[in-house]
């Protein structure tokens, strides 16, 4: 015989069914693209500031949210579609402790090893894709369970806008600096192109390396190199030296459509001297158009990688 509570009582609740906990920390989705729009605006507005009360206190700021706007975003865009399972941790570790020691990796490496010579953007592009793969075998070296292509893919690209990050900076900051003071106009079209062309440059190039190293990767954590390695790491050396000679192939053939019998010496500058409209025009078409055609060949090559992976397809 069951009883009835008084009148009044509380009753007891029942409880009802428990959700599991999410497997890994999620961030709000579309964080990425709050992120651009805040971004940019932030840096609109830093450079106005900037020109309006030409203070040079301001510089470091504008240099460093246009540096990193760009990498941040799209490593945010990354881990937010492809890599919440591999772990906030291992992508900072990636982008901020990876693209640092690629940095500084290559610029030892490259003050040591290259002089001026026709080949050097070859050497450029071996040195520092070295670089910024031994940056990624360093920072995941204690995390012997991340392997695979996808996850190969997203910590490699980190590693890669890391380092484009902080090169990115360097550059801003070479092109403010004049003996004449702060030349703003210089510093805002450096940052602007290069974020335009961030995305398919050393992100690009790394995410490639990295996806064919981590998919070599032992059950143990070893890491190999067998010849797929080593020959992924030759090509996106040999795209990275295609993208550096964009510029001095679109002057050579510039120079052969317009004046064929140009002098050797024309092409050391670096520029023509008082070039015609049709030659302004002939380069911009030929370096613009270089630049997309490597973009289009890392592009492919990427996709071509992510499509063997059907863990790419299936990740939140």
């Amino acid at each position: 015989m069951t009883h009835s509570p008084p009148p009044g009582a509380p009753r007891a609740r029942i409880p009802g069914p428990q959700q599991p906990a999410p497997p890994y920390p999620r961030i709000g989705a579309g964080l990425w693209r709050r992120c651009l729009g805040g971004g940019l605006a932030l840096w609109a507005l830093t450079a106005l500031v900037t020109y309006a009360t030409a203070s040079t206190t301001l510089v470091p700021t504008l240099i460093l949210l246009g540096s990193f706007l760009v990498p941040v975003v799209f490593v945010l865009w990354a881990y937010e579609r492809h890599g919440r399972d591999l772990g906030v941790s291992a992508i900072l570790g990636c982008f901020l402790t990876g693209g640092t020691l690629g940095v500084l990796g290559a610029s030892v490496m490259e003050s040591y090893l290259l002089r001026p010579s026709p080949g050097v953007f070859v050497g450029v592009g071996l040195v520092e894709e070295a670089a910024k793969a031994g940056a990624l075998v360093f920072v995941l070296r204690r995390q012997p369970a991340i392997r695979g292509r996808r996850a190969g893919l997203v910590l490699g690209a980190a590693v890669g806008l890391g380092f484009a990050a902080l090169e990115s900076a360097g550059y801003a900051f070479d092109a403010a600096v004049t003996v004449d003071g702060v030349d703003l106009r210089a510093l805002l079209e450096t940052e602007f192109l290069r974020g335009l062309l961030t995305p398919f440059g050393h992100g690009l190039w790394t995410a490639i390396t990295g996806c064919v190293l981590l998919s070599h990767r032992r059950p143990s954590g070893r890491f190999r190199f067998p010849p797929p390695v080593l020959a992924a790491g030759v090509g996106v050396a040999l795209l990275h030296a295609l993208w550096d000679s964009t510029h001095g192939i679109a002057l050579w053939l510039v120079t052969r459509l317009t004046e064929p019998g140009a002098a050797a010496e024309l092409f050391a500058q670096g520029y023509l001297t008082r070039p015609s409209v049709l030659q302004e025009h002939l380069f911009t078409l030929f370096s613009v158009g270089g630049l997309m055609i490597v973009a289009v060949l890392g592009i492919g090559w990427t996709r071509s990688l992510a499509h063997r992976d059907t863990s790419w397809r299936n990740t939140p």
